[in-house]
């Protein structure tokens, strides 16, 4: 079979986000098959209240469902356990009229008592639970839970009937709709939550503290969790699933840290497809005959600066550090061609993109020269980097961190590095309060409002950045809760200059992600937020 290589749509489109792409086939008769799915590391947990990271998401998307999903065509919030919804009060409450006759997987009816139950379990976590809640989406979107009612956007959860839900919220947030399309917003089942103790953290997995029940979620979606091992993830279809229910019954989701390996499982047939591609294999990919599919881009990679080390909290050795990093050089060595290099967070398909950001350009001399007039001695700066791991923003995080500190060694810092693998708590490292002066992230948009990018890095301080900037705060505040239109735009765009000037992270691209796929996949629910769920996947008949 000759190669399949599908590119993003064009930029040219009304929709807020790319549509997707899928292999084209004509309709399949029904197959009833095993599927294995190669991915590069590790998920982190299974409760996605608790985790922000793809392959955390990649299995409960699965699982469970939120009220709302997303349309694949137009990226706009679509009906998923809601059917309909009407908002209210100029946008302070919205009622949703749930789907009737749907049941979590262990029983339990689906209902406006199970949502409430979850929105409250959301607001009222704990410290002890939640941590800071750096990888809290219920605290990037509503910036704060009960325990700071006062600073926290959102307001109550009332079952008004059997199958209707209002929400209410503090302040207006014109990408609330869209942010319930997150993973984190998925339903869980009552009886599981409180069955396995969902909210007491004594259970290890991948290097971080889970409870039984995120060992083990319950949700409404088309398949059901059967258990996690090193190295394999393994779902059952859900036989009374309320939708469609597809062609695969069994489904594994199998860790391969190194490319090679990724590639070499693909060809002996010990996986049918993975994510991510990297530069490295796409060429062996396309030689060999398999399909590769590119997503069109909608995630930043950067490099994150921590101010609470001293020598960070110096604005001149921020832009120091802009300054040495060659992202050209980045980009065309470590990403699939086509990645665009970025001088700030927002995606040009999004609003608040600013054409006139120039950023900090690759210039040695003027780095060393910045450097020079800082308050920088030569102090050690601690650099983390991920390894064994290959994410979607960030496919070589190890040719990318050496590229990195060869350039700032160059401009004159004294880099440490601190190589942390994937799977032993890199996130909570760099995420947490510590040395980490430098480190290696990146972040998936989940939905197409700019609030997602901004407001999830900048919008509330975290000890990642250890911003101490309420002015900044307070502008992603206002342009989260304004009216689409000239005005919310243009305050992104000066949230954006604001970002360029003062550089409290060094944006470094747009990174365009690919997957491969082996030839009994006929289609393939491709989608530029990573939202795929394998009901959506055709397989050629005659494979089991």
């Amino acid at each position: 079979m000759a190669a399949v290589v599908l590119f993003g749509a064009s930029a040219c489109t009304t929709a807020p986000v790319p549509t997707p792409g899928t292999t084209s086939a004509a309709t399949p008769k029904p197959v009833y098959a095993t599927f294995n799915f190669g991915i590069g590391s590790e998920p982190l947990s299974f409760d996605p209240a608790l985790v922000s990271d793809t392959e955390s998401y990649r299995v409960t998307r699965q699982v469970m469902e939120g009220l709302l999903t997303i349309d694949p065509v137009t990226g706009t919030p679509a009906p998923s356990l809601a059917l309909s919804w009407t908002e209210l009060e100029d946008g302070l409450a919205f009622t949703f009229t749930l789907r009737p006759g749907v049941s979590f997987h262990d029983g339990t009816p689906f209902d406006a008592a199970a949502v409430c139950t979850n929105f409250e379990r959301w607001y009222a976590m704990t410290a002890s639970t939640r941590g800071d809640g750096a990888t809290s989406m219920f605290k990037q979107v509503f910036r704060a839970f009960k325990d700071d009612a006062a600073n926290s956007l959102y307001d109550s959860c009332t079952a008004t009937g059997d199958l209707e839900v209002t929400l209410r919220l503090k302040m207006r947030l014109t990408g609330f709709l869209d942010a319930l399309t997150l993973p984190a917003f998925a339903i869980s089942s009552p009886t599981a939550l409180k069955a396995g103790t969902a909210d007491v953290l004594d259970r290890d997995y991948a290097a971080s503290k889970v409870s039984r029940y995120a060992l083990h979620p319950v949700g409404t979606g088309p398949f059901t969790f059967t258990q996690a091992t090193p190295g394999t993830v393994a779902l059952t279809a859900n036989p009374k699933y309320w939708g469609e229910k597809g062609q695969i019954t069994s489904l594994n989701f199998k860790t391969y840290e190194q490319p090679e390996t990724r590639f070499a499982a693909l060809e002996d047939g010990s996986i049918d497809g993975f994510d991510p591609v990297t530069p490295d294999n796409l060429d062996k990919l396309i030689k060999a005959g398999k399909q590769v599919l590119q997503r069109d881009p909608f995630s930043v990679m950067y490099l994150s600066l921590n101010q609470s080390v001293p020598a960070m909290a110096d604005q001149k050795v921020r832009e120091a550090i802009a300054a040495a990093i060659d992202k050209s050089a980045i980009v065309n060595n470590y990403f699939i061609a086509g990645t665009a290099t970025t001088a700030q967070f927002i995606p040009p398909k999004l609003s608040g993109f600013n054409n006139a950001v120039a950023g900090i350009g690759f210039d040695l001399t003027k780095a060393k020269s910045l450097l020079a007039a800082s308050s920088y001695r030569g102090e050690e700066l601690k650099f983390y980097y991920p390894t064994n791991a290959a994410r979607t923003y960030l496919p070589s995080p190890e040719k990318v961190y050496a590229q990195i500190a060869t350039e700032l060694t160059a401009a004159g810092f004294n880099i440490k590095p601190v190589p942390i693998p994937w799977n032993e708590g890199y996130v909570a490292a760099v995420t947490g309060k510590g040395d980490h002066a430098l480190s290696l992230l990146g972040w998936n948009g989940s939905y197409a409002d700019p609030d997602n990018f901004v407001g999830a890095l900048f919008g509330t301080p975290n000890a990642q950045l250890s911003i101490n900037d309420p002015q900044l705060v307070s502008k992603i505040t206002r342009a989260r809760s304004m009216p689409n239109g000239t005005e919310r735009v243009a305050a992104y765009e000066a949230i954006n200059q604001q970002l360029a000037e003062t550089v409290p992270a060094v944006p470094i691209a747009f990174p365009i992600s690919a997957i491969a796929l082996s030839d009994r996949v006929l289609s393939y629910p491709l989608s530029p937020v990573l939202n795929e769920v394998f009901n959506n996947v055709k397989l050629s008949p005659g494979t089991n």
